[in-house]
């Protein structure tokens, strides 16, 4: 089975993040989910992100590389809307990495220094009207990412919720957030240890 170190989003630690993690496991994954906000947790993004901005972008990625230590190489790196910055960071820079998983963002690979690495598969997940991911520049950075590349796929579910596969969230949308896990679960077991 897969290891993934899975980065919450801007609410924080919340307990639908928990619950996407728990389907995981029930499909036999081992799956760790550090808490980047000290047991912090809100209840709309923009105050949310509010507190990322004041803790700093930087700070956040820093933790999520300290979560990463002593875990082995060979994990998938996931992460929900501001978790895509640590997970995606770690993936196109620690060695051995199995996979990423992006739900809701994405960034140029430039952004961590370079091209995206070759044999780590990728998959981005994500409303095709939501305006934090398309309106942000996410959506043409997944595009982007995607392109010519069979290990690399882009999965847009119609709507506008960002936390679509959140359960709980007031922008939770069960069919999408379904279809994600199965496409999600997929992955996984096909870069299983």
């Amino acid at each position: 089975m897969a290891e993934v170190l899975l980065f919450h989003h801007a609410l924080g630690l919340t307990p639908g993040v928990g619950a996407f993690a728990d389907e995981l496991r029930r499909a036999g994954h081992t799956v760790h989910v550090p808490d980047l906000y000290d047991g912090r947790t809100f209840t709309d993004l923009e105050a949310g992100g509010k507190y990322a901005q004041e803790i700093g972008f930087d700070t956040l990625v820093a933790r999520g590389e300290r979560a990463a230590e002593g875990l082995p190489e060979d994990i998938v790196l996931a992460g929900f809307s501001l978790g895509v910055l640590p997970a995606q960071k770690l993936a196109q820079t620690r060695a051995g990495a199995r996979g990423a998983l992006l739900f809701g963002a994405c960034v140029p690979p430039a952004e961590f220094g370079g091209s995206w690495p070759e044999g780590v598969p990728v998959q981005v997940h994500g409303m095709d009207a939501d305006p934090y991911f398309v309106d942000e520049g996410d959506l043409a950075a997944a595009r982007a990412l995607v392109a010519d590349a069979a290990d690399r796929r882009l999965f847009l579910y119609p709507g506008s919720a960002h936390l679509f596969a959140e359960a709980g969230s007031p922008s939770h949308v069960p069919e999408a957030a379904a279809l994600c896990v199965e496409r999600v679960l997929c992955f996984l077991g096909g870069v299983d240890r």
